[in-house]
């Protein structure tokens, strides 16, 4: 379980105004599929079900993903930076991340 040895209170959310950015990574590929945000509640809802929550900062709420797409992270691992301010989430990705229906949100070239 992802949960154990997990130390919450090690982690600067204040930097960020209660956010923490969260890169997610294919825990098989190593793709980047995506960057997010979490809070306190969305990391404890993560840690709690192993299924990846987030905290939405266009709605204002907590949501887990791939609760209207059906296109879910399950967190096989949870690592963080060296400033303990941004996490990496190894995930396995069930369907594609993106909302455009790409495999991961990074698909275009800066230059397009």
């Amino acid at each position: 379980m992802i949960s154990e040895g997990v130390n919450i209170k090690k982690l600067d959310f204040g930097k960020g105004g209660g956010l923490i950015p969260v890169i997610a990574q294919d825990s098989q590929s190593n793709r980047v599929l995506m960057l997010a945000y979490t809070n306190k509640e969305a990391l404890e809802k993560t840690l709690s079900t192993g299924l990846a929550h987030y905290w939405s900062r266009s709605r204002g709420r907590l949501w887990k993903k791939g609760e209207t797409s059906g296109s879910t992270q399950r967190v096989r691992d949870i690592l963080v930076d060296c400033d303990h301010d941004t996490l990496l989430f190894l995930v396995e990705q069930e369907g594609n991340v993106c909302h455009t229906g790409k495999p991961t949100c990074f698909h275009k070239n800066l230059r397009e």
